[in-house]
């Protein structure tokens, strides 16, 4: 079965713009239909959106489906630049295996564990900082964006008298920040030379930090290229930051609407962890599905045939909805048990950098709580400065008072 506009032609997408924080209504109507959904993106073919759970966790995990594939000028895509080097996230198995395999050996747990002490005083300046600004205060300038790269910069061993450079120039990578075109290309540029650089002075001299580590497992489980372990360390930096940078403002913005949820983390911090994940799943980060799978033989998925070579969509937002798999979905609930989202990701491509962001959000949104208990948004909705033509939906600046 297949779901089409009035006139028979597939539905535009992505269904808004990402300038709200609630997940587009469309996406509810098209779970209430068995099977995919053919939709057009901006640039590109046409391509099928699953919208379910359990087919978007399909599409993700099933080896019969190639992130490698998404190549050429038909890749559906939300803008028009055509997919480049995208490093492990437009690989397969075993070049996928080969090159995870490194930064899993590396970017364990216990190393991500070993960072909180270290991130939570890095809060806490941060936060002081922001109390000594005075109210109203923005708490992306002054918390979320400089959290995640200050943590990266730890873990990647990068100089601290490099780290304003560093920050400068990675966000050519970040959607965060609007950069005219020659620019991004002047500061990637130059955010690579210096990764590149830092490789080989590690491979000279091994430190305790992120770079040595992967240069250590890249030694034991076959030797990856400098190339690749730069663009590993870069894709690190990016995907790691992003979700912190803006997801924490997220996060304070939904606990503001539901302040009954707010009141309970106050009174219980220990919920924070809970409260983390329930975020991830109720918050729709991304504007428009991306990296699209392209079936490498013919596959059903939800009762719809996908013919090999046809390019499908897992709507993660839209997933982490499904009634099917959590009771009253559309309600943000700080004590929900049962919480198998997939906002991190599933299958071979789940991201790297997962047990990261959670504990960046983690220690980000204690501090809030327990520091600054009435903090609040300061400005209405009408007010609020959502990003625009970005992959994710979040805020440019959020005003907080407390």
């Amino acid at each position: 079965m297949t779901e089409a506009t009035t006139d028979g032609q597939p539905l535009p997408y992505p269904f808004g713009d990402g300038r709200q924080i609630d997940l587009e209504q469309r996406y509810a109507e098209l779970r209430d239909t068995p099977g995919l959904v053919k939709v057009q993106l901006p640039y590109g073919r046409d391509c099928w959106l699953a919208t379910r759970y359990e087919d978007a966790r399909t599409v993700l995990g099933d080896p019969r489906f190639s992130r490698a594939a998404a190549v050429g000028p038909d890749v559906p895509r939300p803008n028009p630049e055509q997919p480049g080097d995208g490093g492990i996230l437009m690989l397969d198995p075993p070049e996928h295996t080969r090159i995870r395999g490194v930064a899993s050996r590396a970017f364990t747990a216990r190393r991500v564990e070993e960072m909180r002490e270290r991130t939570r005083a890095l809060v806490e300046r941060l936060v002081d900082e922001m109390v000594g600004h005075g109210a109203p205060a923005d708490l992306v300038a002054h918390v979320a964006l400089p959290l995640p790269v200050l943590v990266i910069c730890e873990m990647l061993g990068v100089p601290f008298a490099d780290r304003d450079d560093f920050q400068r120039w990675s966000s050519a990578f970040l959607s965060t920040t609007l950069l005219p075109p020659e620019t991004v290309v002047e500061y990637g540029g130059a955010l690579r030379d210096y990764m590149s650089e830092l490789v080989e002075q590690r491979r000279a001299e091994p430190a305790d930090d992120l770079i040595s580590a992967m240069l250590r497992a890249s030694d034991e489980q076959g030797r990856i290229t400098r190339d690749e372990l730069v663009t590993l360390a870069i894709g690190i930096l990016v995907a790691g930051h992003e979700t912190t940078a803006t997801q924490l403002p997220n996060f304070v913005y939904v606990l503001d609407r539901e302040r009954d949820q707010w009141d309970l983390l106050r009174e219980r911090p220990d919920l924070v962890p809970r409260a983390v994940e329930e975020l991830v799943r109720w918050v729709p980060l991304g504007v428009s599905s991306a990296f699209p799978r392209y079936a490498k033989e013919d596959v059903e998925v939800g009762g719809v045939l996908v013919r090999a070579g046809e390019p499908v969509l897992a709507a993660i937002g839209s997933a982490n909805r499904d009634e099917r798999v959590f009771p009253d979905a559309d309600r943000v609930d700080v004590l929900r048990e049962s919480n198998p989202h997939i906002g991190f990701g599933h299958g071979p491509h789940h991201c790297l950098g997962a047990q990261l962001a959670r504990m960046e959000l983690q220690e980000g949104l204690r501090a809030l709580v327990t520091r600054l208990p009435d903090l609040r948004v300061a400005v209405a909705d009408d007010e609020l400065d959502w990003k625009s033509g970005m992959f994710v939906r979040g805020f440019r600046e959020l005003p907080v008072t407390w």
